[in-house]
């Protein structure tokens, strides 16, 4: 349900929605949320200082009910 929540926001604000994958992995600490995005829109995602990003840690954590990482992956096609 995160996965889903977190993709749907950041197909909100990226210029290649088509682009975005979010995978949910579990691990010791909690639950771990990788993005991936097209590389055009890795700036949009962490905006201005690092606020989406922190944003967007701030409302999925929000809506969970235990620990959750959000990693941005920086990655070129």
């Amino acid at each position: 349900m995160l996965a889903e929540a977190l993709e749907h926001l950041i197909r909100m604000i990226v210029d290649f929605p088509e682009d975005v994958s979010v995978k949910s992995y579990d691990n010791s600490q909690g639950e771990l949320l990788r993005v991936r995005v097209n590389p055009e829109d890795i700036g949009r995602i962490i905006g201005r200082s690092g606020r989406t990003a922190n944003a967007l840690r701030t409302v999925i954590q929000a809506i969970s009910d235990h620990h959750v990482r959000v990693d941005i992956m920086d990655v070129r096609r």
